[in-house]
């Protein structure tokens, strides 16, 4: 009896590892191909576990796929409200690093949302939050005393600049490296800012 809970906490943490590496082979799979071309079949083999177990787990590729778009927005959110945000060098330089890891995944995500049952609702609350870091993250380094409609025109084209489609254009389409894409977006924001603001 004594070895009950022990038992108890090894099966909770193995059904968490099958959930897992379930998710795992599915965001592999996503990353690869689209939607609709992912058979639940292979992302079980890929998991190691029967599709059943898929079945019984998710209830289906949408319902992994929600948990995979669900698991990895919050991982973004816990990123960036970690980062930094007392320079602006320092934004930019975080969410560059932050796209190279994330925004393939989060532009794909966008783009095959309205075909994926449940999907558009996660990727409005990651927009919404997109829009929130963007006023947060520059708060500090607007010049004080902003008319309300030029304040506005300022956040609206920092986020603009910060968008992974902007970091995409650069990046991919242009072939700009990290490191170039970082003072880019830099010498694209710091004129929005407080110039009075000393750049450390």
């Amino acid at each position: 009896m004594k070895s009950r809970p022990y038992q108890m906490s090894a099966r909770a943490e193995a059904v968490e590892q099958t959930g897992t590496r379930i998710a795992d082979a599915m965001l592999a799979r996503f990353a690869d191909l689209p939607y609709d071309q992912i058979r639940l079949e292979d992302v079980a083999t890929d998991a190691g576990v029967t599709v059943q177990t898929v079945l019984r787990r998710f209830d289906g590729k949408a319902g992994v796929m929600r948990v995979v778009v669900e698991r990895e927005l919050g991982a973004i959110a816990a990123a960036r409200a970690a980062a930094a945000t007392d320079r602006p060098e320092q934004v930019v330089a975080d969410l560059v690093t932050h796209y190279e890891r994330y925004g393939a995944l989060i532009l794909k995500a966008y783009s095959e949302a309205p075909f994926i049952e449940g999907l558009p609702v996660l990727v409005a609350a990651g927009r919404a939050f997109h829009l929130d870091w963007c006023r947060t993250a520059f708060a500090d380094h607007l010049e004080p005393g902003l008319d309300r409609a030029t304040k506005k025109r300022r956040v609206a084209q920092l986020t603009a600049i910060c968008d992974a489609t902007t970091w995409r254009i650069l990046r991919r389409d242009l072939g700009l490296s990290q490191a170039q894409v970082r003072v880019a977006l830099t010498e694209l924001i710091l004129p929005l800012l407080d110039a009075r603001r000393p750049v450390r």
